[in-house]
This record gives structure tokens, C-alpha cells and sequence, in this order.
């Protein structure tokens, strides 16, 4: 897993799941306000506002992908 620095040019979207650095934490992304340089982010359950230079990006290598992804309920198959 990487973290990306996050650039103006970036795109970030409601529901992404961003890295925290003041706290070491993984957050999920409720909006991204390119204007002022902010984003509100949901940490432990609570909605929080911090600059956007906080925030990183996170990005999987396709392995890493593959080993999180979890097929879907196996009991609608008929099998």
C-alpha cells in the first residue's frame, strides 16, 4: 500500500477511503472542497474538517486488490 500526496489536480470522492496522517488513521472521504483547500472525512464515527495536506491518497497494487476483494454470498448461486 502507498500514500499519495493529494494535488489540486487530484480527484478525491465522497466515500474514498483517504490516510490521516496527524493521526496515523484511515478515513473514509464525505467531501472534498477543492476551493478552500479542505476535506470533512469521518474518523472513529465522528465527522471531522482538516486541510487537504493532512490527507494522502491510498493506492493498492493490483495484487493487493485481488488478496481484499470478497465474492458475494454464495447461498443465491443454487450451489
Amino acid at each position: 500500500m502507498k500514500h499519495r500526496k493529494i494535488t489540486p489536480e487530484s480527484t478525491v470522492e465522497a466515500g474514498e477511503y483517504l490516510f490521516y496522517e496527524p493521526a496515523a488513521q484511515i478515513v473514509l472521504c464525505a467531501s472534498y472542497n477543492r476551493k478552500e483547500g479542505s476535506i470533512r472525512a469521518f474518523v472513529r464515527g465522528q465527522l471531522m474538517e482538516d486541510k487537504t495536506e493532512n490527507f494522502k491518497k491510498i493506492e493498492l497494487t493490483p495484487t493487493e486488490r485481488r488478496e481484499g476483494h470478497i465474492s458475494g454470498c454464495k447461498g443465491c448461486k443454487g450451489g
